[in-house]
């Protein structure tokens, strides 16, 4: 202690009066400690401030750095020369040059003189020589809407202050640079002493986002006590944080790195962000959009209604009509012409008949070859109980029932009668399992993800830490806790059109079913068997892609991009099935094995997101079972599920190849289900390809493209072969087939414009950011939004009306394909 207290009382202490704008150069020991003291006149209506830079001239000063204490009124600042920023895994790189900005304490009077005190010292006992000059900052406050140019490096960090003007209440900080690399950081601090402008203290307090060309903060007056902010702008020690290279060398002990020339260029600006009067405005257009398919549906809905009324009056008084508009109601070309002494027993049974099928009936511009039977024979046909009255477990355990099948399914022409054999009731009950079922994963897939998303958006608020979310940042608009409140609102469409769906499968339900409680012949034996489950499945889904994806917008990032596509799947699966039991109503799968196989599907999505990128094995693994999967499916619809996987399955292929390929050259028996099946195999075996070929990083999109790929090819078949089987498409079909392929066109135009992607880092992802475009409130992706919800109800509105024009068809005249 003695020794200690001898050394402190021979240490010489010189203090100096030190003006600003003036560079001092001087030596520094052990021995000697100099403090520079400064005064300056501070106003309370204007904010200057006042920067401090330092280099050392000395070299191996690294050993003993010199310490510079900045003491103010209510700060202190404190920082050795060479500055030592660390890396990653303890990397250490030493700063000989460093600039500062002192924090600026308030001032309650008018005008204020105030001191402060620079120290320097150090424990080096050889002279170590510096430079040291104060200088104020003319430009430290930023002006709205005008761009301001700076540079900045490691150890000069850079920030400015902010002051909100009267009648702005939220504002959008943009910095932005020409230069991607080296990376930086933009934080916004309120106006508190000390401000943090390190790489390793700059995420302490406040919002901060990593950047390479360019970052975006909307901030709120709400957030500001004291109306204003700061606007700090640190360069990092390394890129890695921004998706660059992270330099690779021998890690020792202690080693220090010389980091190079890393300044950088930048610019910002603070703009005023929208209005309340724009929240308004984009809330209602978003509902203004959507309510106006309820509308249409309504008046689509009087019409079709007004036009059934009158086809039906003039159907049953046709002594007001004319001989020629009698004609056309009820002597069509290529049907049997019925005669006066017919037309009464018609009437007689008329009330029989469904108001839906007379008008169906009357609708048709035109009527098919095979359908030459009187109203007559309709009429007097015996109601008798035919085989749809076989209770489907009898129906599916009785051994003759079983080669039954055998018989029926392997016929080379199939028609609907041959697949709608089992108890109406019985299948009904069976494709509502689809929508109970969906409902109820909905429901406990839901809750977690909503526990989840709110939790992200907590840590977001309270971190401050913005490169959780991949945000676009440019066109991200608050509102109360939620950080990007226009991608959620525009998921609104998915829930309403899902909802507006739902309500017209069930108006199509009633209608059916009170025509069979009437026992319609039209509603039991014509057309194809009309089962809704799978149809409000497909509503719910919708629905349910439309909550989960406004969960995923919360707080998108890579972690829970699984939300936003899980239900995607869900909606193209469903459709797959529906266009599938159309004319396989016996056949088609079940609602726990086809939610088994989703369920499969999203597993290896969950896994291909965490392990997929870039690894080989897993692509390998993936494709092999992909190809599997689709030979085995390929082969359960060729045969018609009347084949068996077990011991013998080799040899009876090898037997199948010898007997058609080599002992005879036969063609297949079913062609048309070869050529799709040959397609789709074409098809997905080259995506298999693709993947194992490109390995591409986002696998959830690349397995989504599959499923809306082999949807896509079995829709184009099913039309194809409606067509060429001498069926019709009906006007709203038509019209709807249509409208849909244009919106999905321009739906997929904004889908791919990329505003922001989590395959990146959170700095590369800002990159592709860009402004709002409709509104000054929704961005391209809300657009997709938009766009894709009316796609997908166009779509589900085309798989419920494209078979209207079979209605009065008997259903062994309707083809199976």
């Amino acid at each position: 202690m003695q020794k200690q207290r001898s050394l402190y009382e021979t240490k010489t202490v010189v203090q100096k009066d030190a003006e600003f704008d003036v560079t001092y150069n001087d030596t520094v020991t052990s021995d000697n400690q100099t403090i520079y003291a400064f005064n300056h006149t501070v106003s309370r209506n204007k904010t200057e401030g006042v920067r401090v830079t330092v280099d050392v001239l000395s070299e191996g000063a690294e050993s003993s750095p010199i310490l510079f204490v900045v003491r103010q009124k209510q700060a202190v600042l404190s920082f050795q020369v060479p500055l030592i920023l660390r890396g990653l895994y303890q990397r250490k790189y030493p700063y000989a040059h460093v600039g500062r900005t002192l924090c600026q304490p308030p001032t309650r009077s008018l005008t204020e003189t105030q001191y402060f005190f620079v120290d320097v010292s150090t424990l080096s006992s050889l002279g170590t020589h510096y430079q040291l000059r104060i200088s104020r900052v003319d430009s430290f406050t930023l002006h709205t809407d005008k761009k301001f140019s700076f540079t900045a490096s490691p150890s000069q960090p850079q920030y400015f202050k902010y002051v909100f003007p009267d009648g702005v209440d939220t504002v959008i900080v943009k910095v932005n640079s020409e230069m991607t690399f080296p990376c930086s950081v933009m934080s916004i601090q309120d106006i508190q002493c000390p401000v943090y402008d390190l790489d390793n203290n700059v995420a302490f307090i406040g919002m901060y986002q990593t950047m390479t060309k360019t970052a975006a903060i909307t901030v709120q007056r709400k957030d500001f006590p004291s109306n204003s902010f700061y606007v700090v702008v640190v360069v990092k020690t390394e890129d890695e944080a921004c998706g660059g290279p992270l330099r690779f060398y021998p890690l020792r002990p202690d080693e220090l790195i010389d980091a190079g020339n890393r300044s950088k260029t930048l610019d910002v600006v603070v703009s005023p962000a929208i209005s309340s009067d724009v929240y308004v405005m984009g809330m209602l257009f978003c509902l203004g959009i959507f309510l106006s398919f309820y509308l249409l549906t309504f008046l689509v809905a009087c019409v079709e209604n007004k036009r059934m009324h009158r086809r039906r009056e003039g159907l049953l008084n046709p002594t007001d009509m004319s001989p020629a508009e009698t004609a056309s109601l009820l002597g069509k070309p290529g049907v049997n012409p019925v005669s006066p002494y017919e037309y009464g027993s018609f009437v007689d049974n008329a009330s029989t008949l469904s108001s839906e099928a007379i008008t169906d009936s009357i609708a048709s511009d035109a009527n098919y070859g095979y359908m030459e039977r009187s109203l007559e024979s309709v009429a007097g046909r015996s109601r008798q109980e035919s085989l749809s009255s076989i209770e489907e477990d009898d129906y599916d355990t009785l051994a003759d029932i079983d080669s039954d099948k055998n018989i029926v399914r392997t016929k080379k022409y199939l028609c609907v009668s041959d697949l709608a054999r089992k108890d109406k009731r019985v299948l009904s009950k069976k494709y509502q399992i689809y929508f109970w079922n969906i409902a109820t994963i909905g429901v406990f897939y839901a809750l977690p993800v909503i526990q989840l998303v709110i939790t992200y958006q907590t840590v977001v608020n309270v971190t401050g830490n913005q490169d959780i979310c991949y945000y676009n940042f440019l066109c991200a608009h608050p509102l109360g806790n939620l950080s990007a409140f226009n991608n959620i609102l525009s998921n609104l469409g998915y829930v309403m059109l899902g909802l507006l769906f739902l309500l017209i499968v069930l108006q199509r339900d009633v209608i059916h079913s009170r025509a069979l409680d009437r026992n319609d012949l039209n509603a039991l034996e014509c057309g194809i068997p009309k089962h809704f489950g799978l149809f409000y499945a497909m509503g719910t889904a919708l629905m349910m892609e439309g909550l989960l994806s406004a969960c995923y917008h919360v707080c998108p990032n890579y972690t829970n991009f699984q939300f936003d596509t899980s239900f995607m799947y869900m909606i193209a699966g469903l459709c797959v099935l529906k266009l599938y039991q159309k004319r396989h109503p016996d056949i088609n799968a079940s609602a726990y094995t086809a939610y088994a196989c989703l369920a499969a599907v999203i597993f290896f999505s969950v896994l291909g997101v965490v392990f997929g990128k870039g690894n080989m094995v897993f692509w390998i693994v993936f494709s092999v079972l992909h190809i599997l999967a689709t030979m085995l499916l390929s082969t359960q619809l060729y045969y018609m599920g009347r084949w068996r996987l077990d011991s013998g399955i080799l040899r009876r292929i090898v037997y199948v190849i010898y007997t058609d390929c080599i002992r005879q050259c036969s063609g297949p028996m079913y062609i048309d289900r070869m050529v799709l099946l040959v397609m789709g195999n074409i098809v997905n075996w080259s995506l298999a390809a693709y993947g194992l070929l490109k390995t591409p990083n986002d696998f959830a999109s690349y397995l989504l493209a599959i499923a809306i790929c082999n949807l896509l090819l079995y829709f184009a078949f099913y039309i194809i072969m409606k067509l060429r089987s001498g069926e019709r498409i009906q006007c709203m079909a038509m019209v709807c087939i249509l409208f849909t392929a244009v919106v999905w066109g321009f739906a997929l135009f904004f889908f791919f414009q990329g505003l922001s992607t989590w395959q990146k880092t959170p700095a590369e992802s800002r990159e592709h950011n860009r402004d709002c475009i409709v509104l000054s409130f929704f961005d391209d992706h809300d657009i997709w939004h938009f766009l894709s919800s009316i796609a997908m109800f166009g779509s589900f509105l085309v798989l419920l009306t494209m078979d209207d024009d079979l209605n009065n068809v008997q259903r062994d005249k309707i083809f199976v394909f």
